[in-house]
């Protein structure tokens, strides 16, 4: 179980704020949560080895899943993938290839790795086991908190993570606000939740790498529009303004465990509209998904905030 905690009165606007700190696992990310119960499957399946594609944690969770049971895994990333990342992923023993100009087209390499070695893909946000290993989070903060909070808020990459966390929401707090906050550059999951369907997508060109999706899958689609209240959109710029709120606050994360918080003032104005009855009361959750970002990109954020897109 990871710490839930309130935030420190830096980052509080408004309404008591807490952090569920995913990032404080040894991998410094959530993505363990999903990786290893799919990992499972697949040894009992008989495989010895997995494909995926990642832009960086999930990469670094399946090798460090395979790890733990005695298998092999092979890891697709983007060209510009970030070094932190990658020294996380060649650390826990995993074949690394870097090929694709995006995630998107990492991921259809990797495919086709997979289909021709005869070995599992991977593929982040559509194994259902995913969902209820990230559910776990949605539980333990539930569990944490003495009163239901009035919203939880969820940074969207594929979706699976607001998906599982979504479901253990919904089911026993119900009034709870269920928030996904995308990159407005990587927009496709947005899009395609206010479509009801997957779309196609525009770009993915975000600093915030575990957020730049360009694909919509179905099944991540298909959990959102069922658990989901809001979906909102943050500029780069105010990403790059909320990773340097909370380093001022002596928090390191990267770019999407920073949406939460950059998505704050919308979330806020319209839970403190007059008019906004429907809203409920208690504290706002954020959930912290990560801290593993490039120093140079930290340092950035800190000190030209104003050179990233508004």
């Amino acid at each position: 179980m990871t710490d839930l905690e309130p935030a420190p009165k830096p980052l509080a606007q408004g309404r008591a704020l807490y952090l569920k700190r995913e990032d404080r696992h040894e991998l410094g990310a959530f993505k363990w949560r999903g990786a290893l119960p799919v990992l499972e499957r697949y040894r009992q399946e008989g495989a010895k080895a997995v494909v995926t594609a990642s832009t960086g944690n999930h990469g670094a969770a399946t090798a460090w899943a395979a790890n733990r049971l005695g298998m092999a895994a092979i890891v697709f990333v983007p060209e510009q993938a970030s070094a932190t990342k990658l020294a996380r992923i060649a650390e826990l023993g995993a074949d690394i290839r870097r090929a694709g100009a995006d995630m998107d087209e990492a991921k259809e390499l990797a495919r086709a790795e997979a289909v021709e070695r005869g070995l599992p893909f991977f593929e982040d946000g559509a194994e259902p086991a995913q969902y209820e290993g990230y559910r776990a989070i949605g539980d333990e903060l539930l569990d944490q908190l003495e009163e239901p909070p009035g919203a939880v808020v969820v940074p969207v990459g594929n979706g699976a993570l607001l998906g599982g966390v979504g479901r253990a929401v919904l089911e026993r707090s119900p009034q709870t606000l269920r928030a996904g906050v995308v990159a407005a550059a990587a927009p496709v999951m947005a899009d395609s939740f206010d479509a009801g369907r997957p779309v196609a997508g525009t770009g993915s060109a975000t600093f915030a790498d575990g957020l730049a999706v360009r694909i919509a899958i179905a099944y991540a689609v298909d959990a959102l529009c069922a658990v989901a209240t809001h979906m909102l959109r943050v500029s780069e710029r105010e990403l790059a303004l909320a990773v340097a709120a909370f380093a001022d606050a002596g928090i390191r994360v990267e770019g999407a465990a920073a949406a939460g918080l950059a998505a704050l003032p919308q979330l806020q104005a319209a839970m403190d509209n007059p008019s906004a009855s429907s809203f409920p009361p208690g504290p706002i959750v954020l959930v912290v998904t990560g801290r593993n970002i490039d120093d140079d990109l930290l340092d950035r954020a800190r000190t030209r905030p104003g050179a990233f897109s508004t």
